[in-house]
């Protein structure tokens, strides 16, 4: 396997997140949420870069997450990472939170069920077992993951998990997952992430 070096930018949620690895060294920063956000990206991008005694030159490629997530982070973040991938010529890639949050279970469940809450709303995405979509995400009720989900193998992103019922929390087959910058490179070993047209994930 080849060895990857990345910088990886998560705006979908409220502190966004810059991390970096190069040469088998790893670096992260929390972005904190304020009001300069979005029109500091780059700057705090650049920054990181900087301060870690890195250029964009160390870099081969560079990941976005492109939700589902907050519509101004998520619209800041991916023109950030296109505009450095084309002055820079870095490959870009984006990524999904549903997607992401089932990798550690690449080829080991037949399928999986990746439920994300937004804005007071439930969202679930369907995959199989080498984490093709079934189906694309849609809305789902509290009651309607109860009855009809329960059973089924389940997996929440844990930066995610304090906003869920505990009613979802008790279900069977859940699994409260850390999104692994380790897996993220998986799916991008196993063709999973979006090449082309990276556009924000926005669900209503």
């Amino acid at each position: 396997m080849d060895i990857m070096n990345f910088l990886s930018i998560d705006c979908s949620t409220e502190n966004g997140s810059l991390f970096l690895k190069v040469k088998n060294k790893t670096f992260s920063k929390v972005l904190q949420s304020d009001k300069f956000l979005n029109d500091l990206m780059a700057k705090y991008v650049i920054d990181f870069i900087v301060k870690n005694n890195l250029k964009f030159e160390d870099l081969s490629q560079i990941f976005v997450n492109q939700g589902p997530g907050s519509f101004s982070g998520l619209r800041t973040s991916l023109s950030v990472a296109k505009g450095i991938s084309l002055s820079k010529n870095i490959k870009l890639y984006g990524y999904d939170t549903f997607r992401w949050a089932c990798a550690k279970y690449y080829n080991k469940k037949k399928i999986i069920i990746s439920l994300i809450k937004i804005r007071e709303k439930y969202f679930i995405q369907k995959f199989d077992k080498k984490l093709n979509q079934i189906f694309v995400p849609k809305q789902v009720s509290q009651e309607e993951i109860i009855k009809k989900y329960n059973n089924e193998f389940k997996v929440i992103p844990k930066n995610k998990s304090k906003e869920f019922d505990e009613k979802i929390l008790k279900l069977n087959n859940l699994s409260i997952v850390d999104l692994s910058h380790k897996e993220l490179e998986n799916l991008y070993f196993q063709g999973l992430l979006n090449e082309g047209l990276i556009k924000p994930l926005y669900l209503s």
